[in-house]
């Protein structure tokens, strides 16, 4: 599943590209293209100019000279994606724009092979879609309140690792950058969030933002074509991975082989003797 830093990386590409760009075509392609409770239909934004695009967590929403917004979630393998003449054309296409700004003309597609993502037109509560009111500010975001959140994990008597995921703590998150985050921290995945200092969280806050600042700059990380960023480009913050992914590698700090154990329904990766229970 994309996670923040390969969300951001989609946001940076559509707002560099269509920003000031009128809708002037908008077709629901599939039945779960859009969110049952979206409170209007896709067809209702032609006509709308889009003036920003935002993020929250993993989620993403495009601003527009209308009350409302068009928020999309990428679920598994959701992309935002221009039709370019000289590139094949999208194979999962489940939503089509089409964006006019004088005499310019884009082609853009949501493309989703597993369909677990979609797309909706919601209202705003301070800035915020309705859908992603539940969510946390992540690092990144102007609004994050670093200090609250230590004291919201360690008030938790969960995994560590468990709250991580928890994108109402703090979002944005998700495995990879869970388990690099953690390794970094040399903390073990399982330990009890109330058990740690108030030190060693803030710790893991940092890292977080650190490993994500780091994929984001590497344009995110991709292990197949379920994550591209708009132009169809894969991340390379793949090669920079130290426990995600690695299991009987050795280790990068200690050289002891990286180990996986099973974590509710997903994997976590750590190193025995650096991240010891």
């Amino acid at each position: 599943m994309p996670e923040l830093p390969e969300v951001e990386t989609v946001r940076r590409g559509l707002e560099n590209m269509i920003l000031g760009f009128r809708i002037t075509e908008a077709l629901n392609l599939h039945p779960r293209a859009l969110k049952p409770d979206s409170i209007a239909p896709l067809e209702s934004l032609i006509g709308a100019k889009i003036t920003g695009v935002y993020r929250r967590g993993k989620f993403l929403w495009f601003t527009l000279n209308r009350p409302h917004v068009l928020v999309a979630h990428l679920g598994m393998s959701g992309q935002f994606l221009f039709h370019q003449k000289d590139k094949p054309r999208a194979k999962h296409v489940r939503a089509q724009f089409q964006l006019k700004k004088t005499l310019r003309t884009l082609d853009l597609v949501y493309n989703d092979q597993r369909t677990f993502g979609w797309l909706s037109i919601e209202e705003t509560t301070d800035n915020i879609p309705t859908s992603a009111l539940h969510i946390a500010p992540d690092p990144f975001d102007p609004l994050f309140d670093r200090q609250a959140t230590i004291k919201n994990y360690l008030k938790r008597n969960i995994k560590v690792k468990t709250a991580l995921l928890n994108q109402e703590i703090m979002s944005g998150v998700g495995n990879i950058y869970a388990d690099e985050t953690l390794w970094r921290a040399k903390c073990h995945p399982e330990k009890i969030t109330s058990e740690l200092t108030a030190k060693k969280v803030a710790n893991i806050i940092d890292y977080a933002a650190e490993v994500m600042g780091e994929a984001i700059n590497q344009g995110g990380t991709s292990f197949d074509d379920l994550y591209i960023n708009v132009n169809g480009e894969s991340g390379f913050f793949e090669q920079s991975l130290s426990a995600y992914g690695q299991e009987n590698q050795p280790c990068p700090r200690c050289g002891t082989p990286i180990k996986r154990i099973t974590f509710g329904a997903r994997s976590s990766h750590f190193c025995p003797r650096c991240q010891k229970p």
